[in-house]
């Protein structure tokens, strides 16, 4: 990772220090919590009910974990056994001894791994997970048709290697402290029956592991405190020695006890965190949500009381930037590093948007983070601002300010239309107004609602299975069904109607799949720490893998909308109207990718109407393929008891999903990149930023779960308080238009390009790539190429 200090008026020495440490210090791979996690499995296992079992095995790692309280910093704990060192979980994925050497020696997204650690994972891991990890099962049950899928490129699965997550916390745990939790817990246990429920054991055993699972966080927050008196007892500095006692005082009553104090709200905050993901790899890690909300009511008591003032309040917040920048993802191996290749475990936080109310949510508190984010430039914690109508436009030029600082953060989501979107999903206004996105951009109740993303589908390779009637021609295996011959469609109507047969025919194969994968986590995965703090598991007695959430939604994420639109607008404007081409004629130069034809290469590059020219002919085509999408999966049940909806976002899969397509009808050569999220195929919107929100608006956003827009500018573009201004309104007008999110790359395509030749120079470049913001030089060469190719507008 660059190894780079930025210092800046505002950061003081201990920042400095502390983000120093964090973005310097080499991904470790650490096999303390494989260890512990196996400890406890050889104990429990078979003795006690599963849900017990989990959570005595997070008792066993809360209590058992190393403690880490680094130098300096005044929010404490770690996920693994130091900064930047990341556990494995091999309950739901054993790697290899190979997947190791992998880890260890590839040139980006890294985790260097000792002898130590690779032979206690040969001599102890392996034997005892073989066979029995989450992947294994899952892989063991999935249909032949549904392996030859996820092998093709169809589609992605998120639990091949990691648990379900994308959940975010309210304030729940900002009024209660786990004491009161297991008191709750234990009243429902007593109103318990026996005779007349006939699930009351299976509820009392989750409840049970509920109270341990109270009991261990507990029990972690103490060890921190004990640790930190014992460092103080050593401290020769008094000014240090008074602050880890006072970490200690903290430690100690949080999270037993709800915070007081501004500190200890944060500090209640991470030990939660830490708990999550140290109970399972969820994807992704769990969530602050709406941070300057949350914590309004500390602040402003503790300012009224002269305890703490605003650098107090800055500092506290900067050593937790940096606590969740010591968290890399853990290490991902196969497609599943494919489809998010990054460092980043998004951990996201809302900024401004709306108050319970539906008042403005905007407060002092979003003002510091917003001056945070631009003096910290950590990758983590992602960071987004939520613009509400009701919101001061004071506060989107502020934030267009740190945006043109070219970092990618914060991204920009459309509060309205989140809330809209959460109540046709058949939220109350109430959750949907505390509710908001995560991850990448997926909306969801917060502290109330599991919303889990299952998977990307890639909609591009669906239309070549169809132009192939259901055969793959990159593997001549037939795993689609047979739609007819494309050389007897006659029109842009026939070809639609084979693809969306093909569509239906991936979608139930996905589906299907996923069914049993959500009754392998309920059944052998329950989460009972997460559970405490998702609203409405402990009050129905059912874990969040099991369906105890008040809302349930699952979310299968379109990938390479512009890509798909501009292939079908080539075929129905040179074949079936124009006749430019024959379908034959057409699909043999595609089969010897263009190296025959470059004639024809460049009609279908230079002369086909495109997606984000706000051009109608080519948005009525990404109108049908969206219905078709939507219509698909929107709705249907899951095991849990929720519904599907649709996303559109890529994470890093549309570089993956692009290598196994062939070449395609708009002019894009075998193996490249899809286009991103919702954004126009990479160079093709040429009729500026206006052009591409009117195409990209005329898709209904208020019937997904999210969409992604990426835009890049040239610095100069958005220069002075008049491009602030600019910026503000392109993000006004797109969010009348009902846009749901975009976010801007603010860098010029020489500047990457230098930074491609020289990566040393340019250690501290960061880009937005899709959900997310990363170092230029972390991302692989086809990735720094795909950003590199999206169209650089000069002006507005």
């Amino acid at each position: 990772m660059p190894a780079v200090i930025r210092r800046e008026i505002g950061m003081n020495d201990r920042i400095a220090q502390l983000r120093k440490q964090s973005v310097d210090t080499v991904p470790t791979l650490s096999i303390e919590r494989a260890q512990l996690v196996t400890q406890a499995y050889k104990q429990y296992e078979g003795k006690v009910s599963i849900p017990m079992l989990r959570a005595l095995t997070f008792k066993h790692l809360m209590e058992h974990k190393t403690i880490v309280i680094n130098p300096g910093e005044l929010i404490v704990g770690e996920r693994g056994t130091a900064p930047q060192s990341a556990p494995t979980y091999p309950e739901l994925c054993c790697h290899t001894t190979e997947d190791f050497d992998v880890i260890d020696l590839r040139q980006k997204i890294f985790f260097r791994v000792d002898d130590q650690t690779k032979a206690i994972q040969r001599d102890e891991i392996i034997p005892f997970w073989r066979g029995k990890s989450m992947r294994d099962h899952l892989i063991a049950n999935m249909t032949a048709s549904w392996r030859d899928c996820y092998e093709a490129g169809i589609f992605t699965e998120f639990m091949e290697q990691r648990a379900p997550g994308h959940t975010v916390g309210d304030d729940k745990y900002y009024k209660k402290g786990f004491l009161d939790f297991k008191k709750e817990i234990e009243q429902e246990i007593e109103k318990l029956n026996d005779l007349t429920q006939m699930d009351a054991y299976d509820r009392r055993e989750q409840l049970k592991a509920m109270a341990v699972s109270c009991d261990a966080i507990i029990r972690f927050g103490i060890r921190h405190a004990e640790k930190a008196l014992e460092l103080a007892e050593k401290e020769n500095d008094p000014v240090r020695k008074a602050e880890l006692e006072k970490i200690a005082e903290v430690c100690s009553h949080v999270p037993a006890h709800a915070p007081r104090t501004f500190q200890e709200a944060l500090q209640m905050y991470w030990f939660v965190h830490l708990g999550v993901i140290t109970e399972l790899n969820t994807w992704d890690a769990f969530c602050p949500g709406k941070l300057d909300q949350h914590l309004e009511p500390f602040y402003l008591k503790e300012l009224a009381e002269g305890t703490l003032d605003r650098d107090g309040a800055k500092e506290l917040l900067e050593c937790f930037w940096v606590k969740a920048n010591n968290q890399p993802a853990p290490p991902k191996v196969g497609i599943t590093l494919k489809e998010s290749g990054t460092y980043t475990d998004f951990c996201n936080i809302n900024i401004g948007g709306i108050r319970p109310d539906g008042s403005d949510g905007v407060n002092e508190i979003s003002y510091l983070l917003l001056e945070i984010i631009d003096e910290m430039r950590t990758l983590q914690p992602s960071t987004n601002v939520q613009i509400s109508r009701k919101n001061p436009d004071r506060f989107v030029i502020e934030a267009s300010r740190i945006i043109r600082e070219g970092m990618g953060f914060p991204s920009v989501f459309n509060t309205d239309a989140v809330v809209e979107e959460l109540m046709r999903q058949g939220k109350t206004i109430e959750d949907a107004r505390v509710g908001g996105t995560s991850g990448c951009v997926e909306v969801g109740c917060f502290g109330k609602e599991a919303y889990i993303l299952t998977g990307y589908l890639n909609l591009p390779k669906i239309l070549e299975i169809t132009l192939h009637n259901g055969v793959d021609p990159r593997t001549s295996k037939k795993i689609g069904i047979e739609t007819g011959s494309p050389l007897e469609f006659k029109n842009l109507d026939d070809l639609m109607a084979a693809f969306k047969k093909q569509l239906h025919h991936f979608v139930d194969i996905k589906i299907r799949g996923n069914n049993v994968i959500e009754s392998l986590y309920a059944k052998m995965m329950p989460s009972p720490f997460l559970s405490i703090v998702v609203e409405d598991c402990i009050k129905k007695g059912r874990d969040y893998n099991s369906g105890g959430a008040r809302y349930n939604t699952r979310y299968i994420q379109g990938v390479g909308i512009a890509s798909i639109t501009d292939t079908l607008s080539s075929i129905s404007h040179h074949v079936f109207e124009n006749k430019t081409f024959t379908m034959e004629s057409l699909l043999d130069t595609l089969a010897k990718n263009f190296e025959e034809d470059p004639v024809a290469h460049q009609i279908m590059l230079n002369k086909t109407p495109r997606y984000g020219n706000d051009d109608d002919r080519a948005d009525k085509i990404m109108l049908q393929v969206f219905n078709a999408f939507h219509d698909e999966v929107t709705g249907r049940p899951t095991v849990t008891g929720g519904k599907y909806i649709i996303e559109m976002l890529p994470t890093t899969c549309h570089v993956y999903f692009g290598s196994v397509i062939g070449a395609t009808a708009e002019g894009r050569k075998a193996g490249m990149p899809l286009s991103e999220g919702i954004s126009p195929v990479q160079g093709t919107d040429r009729k500026g930023p206006t052009a591409v929100i009117k195409s990209a608006s005329k898709m209904d956003h208020l019937r997904t779960g999210g969409t992604l827009l990426n835009q890049k500018f040239t610095p100069q573009v958005v220069a002075g308080e008049e491009g602030l201004v600019h910026m503000k309104d392109l993000v006004r007008s797109y969010f009348k238009l009902d846009g749901h999110h975009i976010q801007f790359n603010v860098v010029s395509a020489d500047t990457l390009k230098a930074a491609q030749f020289d990566p040393e120079k340019y250690n501290n470049l960061i880009v937005r790539v899709a959900g997310y913001s990363d170092y230029f030089n972390n991302l692989d060469k086809s990735l720094q190429d795909e950003i590199i190719a999206r169209t650089e507008h000069h002006e507005f």
